[in-house]
């Protein structure tokens, strides 16, 4: 499985970008499909995903502000994210659980100015 992310960029804050991620290789229907963010000295941290039933999961800090969605004909979902704030700043990494298996996209930095 290869994971493609792109959108990243630099915006003000209260500004918005899109990011999204491509998956290719052999996926499956019940793989789950997320997005996680790691700012520097900080640990990698959960930032949206699917359930297995298809249900949006979000951390408290961008619920209201981040949409996660998806297209399964593509394989890609995506991350559109408004009203963003300078600690949204860091790397966001696309991810895909297949089973008991992690695979993680190459990061897109995401920077907001105040």
């Amino acid at each position: 499985v290869q994971l493609q992310a792109s959108g990243g960029g630099l915006v003000q804050a209260g500004g918005s970008l899109r990011l999204s991620c491509t998956a290719s290789g052999s996926i499956f229907s019940d793989d789950r499909m997320g997005w996680y963010r790691q700012a520097p000295g900080n640990p990698r941290d959960l930032v949206a995903y699917f359930t297995s039933d298809g249900s949006p999961v979000y951390a408290d800090s961008v619920k209201g502000r981040f949409t996660i969605s998806r297209d399964n004909a593509k394989n890609t979902v995506y991350l559109q994210m408004d009203s963003l704030k300078p600690e949204d700043t860091a790397e966001y990494y696309c991810n895909l659980q297949s089973g008991p298996i992690f695979y993680w996209g190459q990061g897109t930095l995401v920077t907001v100015s105040s």
